[in-house]
């Protein structure tokens, strides 16, 4: 099944090309986006705080940053606070009641940081970047400094994710064609997986089983890995026609996923099934970058591109019990 979304709204980001987007934990309907200027590659970012209602999206906050924003990550602790992550090696923590700018900047990482995540599981408040330098890094929001690096890739680490069921514990998807499972209380890895013959672009981890994860690579597949044994992936999802940039679990069914392109598709699947892909849906015109689930309106999905598009949505497999 392809096509256009049901019940879809779009704002435009003038000049800017989407890289990230990530619903609030807090408040339904209010929407995160990081963009850059010129494909990431020149210029400035902005974080977009967006809000939706019956009319439509609107800019709530606007925040700009002197190199482009490639991901953004809301604090669990405090519904105003987000933290971006930039093509110049820093890391941002804004407030949407303080307009004025940033209330922290971090600037360790020796080269691009593609992904920053905020801690989900009860007791912590820390969030890990991940970086072209190869490193991984954790902070505390409250300290000026990093509070570990975690080394080991051998290329670009471009997605960390906090497990939601596991404290201390993340996963890293990297250039060197691996997934990896860090606990921050060790200082080396605990699992090496060899995921994909290709650049490993996302992962992800499923909110129902804590075992499980999926990588999306170059090679166009997402792949899903148990951590019990990780020699065979126990799916292995084909439908892209271009690179896989995001992938992310349902929030509320332990088998269903989606995934966004450079082939410009936002796709979204049931592993369960003999046939998964439920659903391809074809509303840009530029790579897709950015996707994100929402944990308050079932079945709301949100995604940004290179088009200036951000787009709320509910695709048709959501629109009803799966």
């Amino acid at each position: 099944m392809s096509g256009a979304a049901r019940r879809s709204q779009a704002f435009r980001l003038p000049g800017r090309h989407g890289y990230a987007v990530e619903f609030s934990p807090y408040l339904p309907g209010r929407l995160a986006c990081a963009a850059a200027q010129y494909y990431g590659i020149a210029g400035c970012g902005t974080l977009a705080v967006l809000e939706q209602n019956e009319a439509g999206i609107c800019l709530f906050r606007s925040f700009d940053w002197n190199d482009g924003l490639f991901d953004v990550t809301w604090s669990e602790n405090n519904e105003h606070v987000l933290v971006t992550s930039s093509g110049d090696g820093s890391l941002q923590i804004w407030d949407t009641a303080n307009p004025t700018g940033p209330l922290q900047v971090y600037k360790e990482h020796t080269q691009e940081v593609y992904s920053v995540d905020w801690s989900q599981t009860r007791g912590e408040q820390v969030v890990v970047s991940g970086s072209w330098d190869q490193t991984a890094k954790l902070w505390d929001p409250t300290v000026g400094r990093s509070l570990c690096t975690f080394k080991g890739h051998e290329g670009i680490i471009y997605s960390t994710i906090w497990s939601p069921h596991i404290p201390g514990c993340f996963a890293s998807a990297s250039g060197d064609q691996t997934l990896r499972i860090w606990d921050v209380k060790t200082p080396g890895v605990k699992v090496v997986i060899p995921g994909h013959q290709a650049e490993i672009l996302s992962c992800d981890w499923c909110k129902y089983d804590e075992n499980l994860l999926v990588t999306g690579a170059v090679d166009c597949s997402l792949k899903g890995w148990d951590l019990r044994n990780v020699r065979q992936p126990v799916f292995n999802l084909v439908g892209h026609t271009y690179a896989v940039r995001r992938v992310k679990f349902s929030p509320f069914h332990a088998t269903l996923l989606a995934s966004c392109s450079y082939d410009f598709t936002v796709r979204f699947w049931d592993f369960s099934k003999p046939n998964p892909l439920l659903e391809t849906v074809e509303h840009h015109t530029e790579f897709t970058c950015g996707l994100d689930l929402s944990l308050h309106n079932h079945g709301q999905v949100a995604d940004c591109a290179w088009d200036e598009l951000v787009k709320i949505y509910t695709p048709s497999c959501l629109a009803a019990p799966v």
